[in-house]
């Protein structure tokens, strides 16, 4: 899945090599913002960082292009994208049909700070969930942060995404440790509401 998704504050274009320069400098402004998330520290690890992006087969990762400044102010990805399989016996009422998924997730997302709490985030938000839910038709996008994150789990709730529960002793945390990890989803028939909320936020 290869795309690019566009609105009148943000282009969210297929992360590429060709931004390495773009995103370290938008990383570097990061600082304490990023505490609770796994960011690159050196320009060597966002190298790998954008190359294990590319190598992998079930995500779809973008460069969020700030468009007035038409500058790189962070990254996002689609992520998990699944594919139901069901149980014998069971009919798969999508069978056959290759254009569209069940559940996918929206994480590694970060902003450089200028761009954080700003119609940017909002409109890149709109635009993946629409892709998400009104093109590949999903049941289900996930949204996860540290549970810690109080930043991020506020920002996950304003877009309509209800909070499910937390994971104890996840994953690996950005802190060195192991992470709890809050989980968070919008449903197929909760996106009408979310959308609308997401569309006032932006006017």
């Amino acid at each position: 899945m290869t795309l690019l998704l566009e609105g009148r504050h943000v282009r969210l274009e297929p992360l590429a090599l060709s931004h390495l320069d773009a995103l370290w400098e938008a990383a570097s402004e990061g600082g304490d913002t990023f505490r609770w998330q796994a960011m690159p520290k050196t320009r060597e690890q966002l190298r790998e960082y954008v190359d294990r992006a590319l190598l992998a087969r079930d995500q779809q990762a973008f460069a969020t292009v700030d468009r007035a400044a038409n500058r790189v102010v962070g990254s996002t990805r689609f992520l998990d994208i699944q594919r139901w399989t069901w149980p014998i016996g069971l009919s798969n009422p999508r069978a056959g049909d290759a254009s569209v998924i069940d559940a996918l997730e929206i994480g590694f997302t970060w902003l450089a700070p200028r761009a954080q709490r700003t119609a940017i985030n909002t409109e890149a938000k709109l635009l993946m969930l629409t892709h998400a839910f009104e093109t590949l038709r999903a049941r289900r996008v996930q949204l996860k942060t540290d549970a810690r994150n109080d930043v991020s789990r506020n920002a996950i709730a304003r877009i309509g995404a209800q909070f499910e529960g937390v994971l104890r002793s996840h994953s690996p945390g950005a802190d060195g440790g192991v992470r709890d990890t809050a989980f968070f989803a919008i449903l197929a028939a909760e996106w009408p509401l979310a959308k609308t909320q997401l569309a006032a936020r932006l006017r």
